[in-house]
């Protein structure tokens, strides 16, 4: 549905963004990540026409961004970060006006508004002032006008800004909904949001696309040695060799837990299945047993560093 090859986007001597290469199938809720300046928002802005690109190729549902712009804009919702509204008009108002300006008649306008105001959670407000809305309110009229035509694909900037944890939640519910019948891309700060949402990521830095794929895959890229919790009673000061002479192990750390010994044990491999077995030959009784999964946020960050310091070094 989204096809991008070799985007190129510079401002004079500076790119902004720098050869990146990604797709996004039909249907596909994706994470578009980076830290500030990485320039998402610029390719975000290629992508929904608002900013011509220096070089490289972008299609959306099979139409040529540079060339065929106003067809992609038909197919394309864009809620920005910061939602242009006009204060002084009502909600109602304002949808009518954008649905106008998307050729829709007044009946089917009507209709739509009805429509992107249930599912927005808008309805008490269509016929209050814009200018008096709260934040999230005004969120919610941006992300209202996004869906207005029914778009195939919507592209959202920070859709969540503004909004408490209970509209947190109702948003990420609305986009996996939206996902039914939308392709949809997001870009978002708030990590835990997108692992929460997103089907795939694709990471930027600097410019240059430095990961893609699903949270599983991309924490696999880079995890290393991955981490078991065990919680044993009886080991002894048998515990830590014993651990350590498993295959694949390639560190342990414990530490006392009351009449229990707590231990982190660090493998290239899942050793559950003998950690399991080692306790019941030895006769030690078990308590817990897990691999530790780290957060998005924590690979988002040890991703970003990595491509810091292969381009320093370069």
């Amino acid at each position: 549905m989204i096809e991008v090859q070799d985007l190129t986007k510079l401002y004079g001597r500076v790119a902004a963004v720098s050869g990146i290469s990604f797709d996004v199938a039909e249907g596909d809720i994706v994470g578009f990540l980076g830290p500030n300046g990485a320039g998402k928002t610029t390719t975000i802005r290629i992508l929904t026409c608002y900013h011509p690109a220096t070089s490289g190729e972008a299609r959306i549902g099979g139409f040529d961004v540079f060339q065929q712009s106003m067809e992609v804009r038909r197919i394309v919702g864009y809620l920005p970060e910061l939602t242009p509204l006009y204060p002084e008009m009502r909600p109602r108002e304002y949808l009518r006006f954008r649905g106008k300006l998307r050729g829709l008649n007044r009946a089917d306008c009507n209709a739509a508004i009805d429509r992107v105001a249930e599912r927005c959670w808008i309805t008490d407000m269509l016929d209050r002032p814009i200018g008096a809305l709260s934040k999230g309110y005004k969120q919610r009229v941006g992300l209202a006008d996004a869906l207005l035509h029914n778009p195939r694909v919507l592209i959202l900037d920070e859709p969540t800004v503004g909004l408490d944890p209970t509209q947190i939640r109702e948003t990420r519910s609305l986009i996996r909904e939206l996902a039914q019948d939308h392709t949809v891309m997001l870009s978002s700060h708030i990590l835990p949001e997108v692992e929460a949402t997103c089907q795939r990521i694709v990471i930027i830095n600097k410019g240059h696309l430095v990961a893609a794929g699903t949270p599983d895959e991309l924490r696999a890229q880079i995890a290393g040695d991955a981490e078991t919790i065990v919680e044993l009673k009886g080991a002894g000061g048998d515990l830590q060799a014993a651990l350590e002479g498993l295959p694949g192990v390639s560190g342990v750390t414990t530490r006392p837990v009351g009449d229990w010994t707590l231990a982190s044990v660090r493998a290239g491999g899942d050793p559950r299945e003998q950690i399991f077995r080692l306790a019941g030959e030895r006769g030690w009784a078990l308590r817990e047993l897990r691999r530790a999964g780290a957060s998005l946020e924590d690979y988002f960050v040890k991703i970003v560093a990595q491509a810091s310091n292969q381009a320093r070094a370069e």
